[in-house]
């Protein structure tokens, strides 16, 4: 088996990077990483995405930094008094596929001069997440553009409401492929995940 990195980003935060994470996670039964968590952490992504696979092979690595505000990772790690060193954010050891979970998008900074982007890889296939809102076309091509300029594998996860106008110019003017959607349900459990995933997986 060739191994797989897949790294879930967002074009902003609350767009549904952890569904969408833990939905590749089961498709692949991949182990699951979150480098950076901010906030949350009595409940983190990790513990999410945990609770939502229900395959047996996944394992989920501890995020190598865990920050205690909801905040940008360099304003929660100044309040926690410490600096996000971008050496010690090491990729976990695994001969499986490995989901990598990022934070808000592209740009957060994590310290005073790197950011997100810095956390992929060049062999990384990097999945943005894309949600509608007024902007969410503008923030869609912005980040396509910056990692298809870095050289990366780029295709789009749509999540939420489906707008057929927006979808469609992004899909256009992206040329880049399209994985599918995950709506807006009225709740995600580990049978909806797994019905996402048997759907999904022949695209990944």
């Amino acid at each position: 088996m060739k191994q797989k990195n897949y790294f879930i980003t967002g074009i902003s935060t609350e767009v549904g990077k952890t569904i969408v994470a833990a939905v590749v996670t089961e498709a692949l039964k991949a182990d699951y990483w979150k480098p950076i968590q901010s906030g949350d952490l009595h409940f983190s992504d990790t513990d999410k995405v945990k609770q939502l696979v229900s395959n047996t092979k996944s394992v989920f690595h501890p995020s190598s930094y865990a920050l205690n505000t909801p905040m940008s990772p360099h304003a929660s790690a100044e309040i926690d008094g410490i600096n996000i060193v971008l050496d010690e954010i090491q990729k976990p050891v695994t001969t499986n596929h490995l989901v990598i979970e990022g934070a808000g998008g592209l740009l957060v900074p994590l310290n005073g001069s790197d950011t997100i982007l810095d956390l992929i890889h060049p062999q990384y296939k990097v999945i943005v997440v894309s949600r509608h809102y007024l902007g969410s076309i503008n923030h869609t091509l912005l980040t396509v553009k910056l990692l298809k300029e870095k050289g990366f594998e780029v295709s789009i996860i749509f999540s939420g409401d489906e707008h057929p106008t927006s979808e469609a110019i992004i899909q256009k003017m992206t040329q880049v492929p399209i994985i599918g959607r995950i709506d807006e349900e009225p709740y995600f459990d580990q049978n909806v995940v797994k019905e996402y995933a048997a759907h999904l997986k022949g695209f990944l």
